[in-house]
């Protein structure tokens, strides 16, 4: 009576039938269609912060650099590298970065306009301009603002 109990029940250890995979294929695939798009956004904004913070430690140089020299601003971008305490750094890598004015090897007393574009997505940029004084998606419209 025992051994015929233990050969029906050795018959029902089989393991996954077919049909059970394929189940587990799909939840998993159906979790990764949702994951995949939510983790590209991610990316994404993590992008733009970099622009966003780019300028704005670029603005913190500009006028670090200004406090040292009569209120006037650079247009070059070595110029702020040891202007400000920290020190003006970004990763060539990852963005460009310009000083749209005042042109290059100027000064001026009436303000700037820097820009941070992303490499990864030129899409995403980031002006800042001093007569406004926050990070702004849309271009420098000239020298007050």
């Amino acid at each position: 009576m025992f051994q015929r109990f233990r050969s029906m029940r050795e018959e029902r250890e089989g393991g996954f039938t077919l049909i059970e995979l394929l189940v587990v294929i799909l939840i998993i695939a159906i979790l990764a269609a949702i994951a995949i798009p939510v983790f590209l956004n991610q990316r994404k904004k993590g992008w733009e912060s970099q622009a966003e913070s780019a300028v704005k430690n670029l603005a913190t140089a500009q006028e670090s650099y200004a406090t040292g020299n009569d209120g006037k601003y650079t247009g070059t971008l070595s110029d702020l590298q040891g202007a400000s305490k920290e020190g003006f750094t970004y990763s060539a890598s990852e963005l460009t970065v310009k000083i749209i004015y005042p042109a290059a090897g100027a000064t001026a007393t009436d303000g700037y306009c820097l820009h941070a574009e992303s490499k990864n997505d030129t899409s995403i940029d980031r002006w800042y301009a001093s007569g406004v004084g926050s990070p702004q998606s849309t271009a420098c419209t000239g020298p007050t603002g």
